[in-house]
């Protein structure tokens, strides 16, 4: 299936709208002509938008990356935390525009989702820096270093159309779904679907039509344009033997068997263009072990046919050196006899002369002789050349076996390579997962800010007057809350969320041991500056008594909590962690970037924990650990259990 550009225009308008004020997180490889971005918002759940020679969606699935794609390290070189500030289609065209702005820069990605495809990185002059595929033909040039330009237009701007616009259709000869579907870029089942309207047989010649049928015409188009770029929708997937589609509104759909509802347009979109991939992914891998096994079988045949030479060798050598035992019972005496002549010329066997040396030369083999040895000896050295090469097939045989057992293993592994494209549903997270969190001993959630838009956040949008709010005594710490329903006092749970608030300010970075922190009621932050200062963002006042907790020590534990069915990353003071969580890595500062000790704990997780950790990334390890240098200290099993 391919994008219509009525769909494009859909699909950029719902995008705009989702990814607002979203910057580049991460950008990942899927294969040749597909990339998945990861776009955060610092209040709003993450974003991973697809970005293929297929199309333009929001996915709810990520595919490991089973095929290198060039663009990935200049895109992430030039793309990492700049926003998507502006998504356009330029008419009708199935091309988009995605421009990316921030620190002084910008630049736009062009996606063309016609024919192969492509996807184009330029800068704001819209020069190209790179891009999939090369271009050079008549009409256009796409190569690094030249300016963009779009492929030339002939069709009908169907969002600009006027009734005019269409009068050209009553002098045309071709049927009229035929000329409607050209002229204005609409695949089959759109046009077919205009004329269902119209109550016009799509059929009909376009010089066949009157004036009021192009005006139901007209009229039809814009209805229909206007449903599925405005997301008046009925979405279904369409499965047969032929092709599947996803119809974001209802094109003779009530007639077909293999259609199945979806929740939208883009779920559906989605679910076909993820399979597509995944099936990509799988032939990609079957064919390379195809190749492999190919280059076994082969190998095996050659070992085969060689077996089979050998053997026909020494056995046609063992009868040249029989026949000569019988010529001496018979009186001859030289190999030079005539008698003996004549009986290697009945074995195809010839004496022959090569650079001064005398052979007898049985099928291919060459066996040194002397002609003036007695006929027994001679035929002892054909005797030891035939059992020389009786060994030599033992030899192969030997080898033969291997590439066996090798063909086997390919064979065997083809199939799980096929198996092997992995992919996940991306889960949505908890609300609390946008910022530092964790669950008490109490068992009562703290949230924390990562940077000054998040510290703001949990202020101004999860503030409760039951709760209680944490800062260290520290320039850069970060606010924490500890959300709990009644306004009883949890001592274990106000120090360990005392204890984190330092851990996660600058004290952690500069291993700076000895810090307070202290907590105050919700109604003691002040959320506008004293008159006449400034406060700057994520920045709030503290007013009246501070409650200090002396934090001895900065130590934090990561852990994998199950909740529900799913397994979530969380980094918090060691006792609860160890407490809520299937297993726990305790770290502390300095030593290591957050890099190589979210491996070092991933590695250590799957060693307790196997499946469950495998599943996690490093960068959801990378996520949870505080800012700067640390090393891990100790690991184990936590008290939760994987059946909780």
């Amino acid at each position: 299936m391919t994008l219509a550009g009525i769909e494009l225009r859909y699909l950029v308008n719902e995008i705009t709208k989702k990814t607002h004020e979203y910057y580049v997180s991460n950008i990942y490889g899927i294969n040749l002509d597909s990339l998945l971005f990861k776009l955060h918002h610092p209040e709003k759940p993450d974003v991973m938008l697809m970005l293929s020679t297929l199309g333009i969606w929001i996915s709810s699935v990520k595919i490991e990356q089973f095929e290198s794609n060039k663009l990935l390290k200049r895109l992430r070189n030039d793309l990492l935390r700049l926003k998507l500030t502006k998504i356009e289609q330029k008419e009708a065209e199935r091309i988009a525009y995605l421009t990316f702005s921030g620190f002084d820069k910008e630049f736009v990605i062009v996606g063309e989702f016609f024919g192969n495809g492509n996807i184009i990185l330029c800068n704001k002059e819209m020069k190209i820096l790179a891009l999939l595929h090369s271009l050079n033909v008549r009409h256009r040039k796409l190569g690094v270093g030249l300016q963009y330009s779009a492929p030339p237009q002939n069709s009908i701007n169907v969002f600009e159309m006027k009734l005019d616009d269409l009068h050209e259709i009553m002098t045309s000869t071709i049927t009229a779904d035929k000329w409607i579907g050209r002229k204005l870029g609409l695949p089959t089942k759109y046009a077919e679907e205009i004329f269902k309207i119209a109550k016009i047989d799509s059929k009909t010649l376009g010089n066949q039509l009157k004036e009021k049928d192009v005006k139901k015409i007209f009229e039809s188009t814009n209805s229909l344009v206007k449903k599925v770029v405005e997301g008046n929708h009925n979405p279904i997937i369409i499965r047969d033997d032929k092709k599947s589609d996803v119809y974001p509104i209802s094109l003779g759909s009530d007639d077909l068997k293999n259609c199945n509802k979806v929740s939208s347009f883009i779920e559906g979109l989605d679910t076909l263009f993820s399979e597509i991939l995944i099936e990509k992914g799988k032939s990609l891998q079957t064919n390379l072990e195809n190749e492999k096994i190919s280059e076994l079988e082969n190998k095996l045949e050659e070992q085969k046919k060689a077996i089979s030479l050998v053997k026909e060798k020494s056995t046609t050598i063992a009868n040249v050196a029989k026949a000569i035992m019988n010529l001496v019972s018979r009186g001859v005496t030289t190999i030079e006899d005539k008698k003996s002549e004549d009986l290697l010329k009945k074995f195809n066997s010839e004496i022959i002369k090569e650079k001064g040396f005398t052979y007898i030369k049985i099928q291919s083999e060459k066996i040194n002789v002397d002609l003036n040895s007695s006929l027994p000896t001679i035929a002892s050295s054909l005797f030891d050349e035939s059992k020389r090469q009786s060994n030599a097939i033992k030899s192969i045989e030997k080898l033969k076996n291997q590439a066996e057992k090798s063909l086997e293993k390919q064979k065997n592994q083809a199939q799980l390579s096929k198996e092997s494209i992995k992919f996940s549903e991306i889960r949505k997270k908890n609300w609390f997962e946008r910022y530092r969190w964790f669950f008490t001993s109490d068992g009562i959630l703290a949230i924390g800010g990562r940077d000054s838009s998040s510290n703001t956040a949990i202020i101004r949008k999860h503030l409760e007057k039951t709760d209680k709010v944490f800062h260290a005594d520290i320039h850069g710490s970060p606010f924490f809350i500890l959300k709990m329903e009644k306004e009883s006092i949890r001592p274990t749970s106000l120090n360990e969320t005392a204890h984190a608030t330092a851990c996660f300010s600058r004290a952690w970075r500069e291993a700076m041991y000895g810090l307070n922190a202290y907590w105050v009621e919700p109604e003691q932050v002040k959320k506008a500056a004293p008159s006449g200062q400034f406060l700057p963002k994520g920045s709030f006042v503290i007013d009246g008594h501070r409650n200090f907790v002396n934090i001895s020590s900065l130590k934090l534990s990561v852990g994998i909590m199950k909740q529900g069915e799913n397994y979530l990353v969380c980094c918090g003071p060691p006792a609860p962690i160890k407490k809520n969580c299937v297993c726990y890595a305790v770290i502390e500062p300095t030593s290591s970037e957050m890099v190589d000790v979210a491996k070092k704990i991933k590695s250590e997780f799957v060693k307790i924990k196997g499946e469950i950790a495998k599943s996690i990334t490093i960068d959801d390890f990378i996520r949870v650990l505080p800012a700067g240098k640390s090393h891990v200290v100790e690991t184990g099993l936590g008290e939760q259990t994987s059946e909780q």
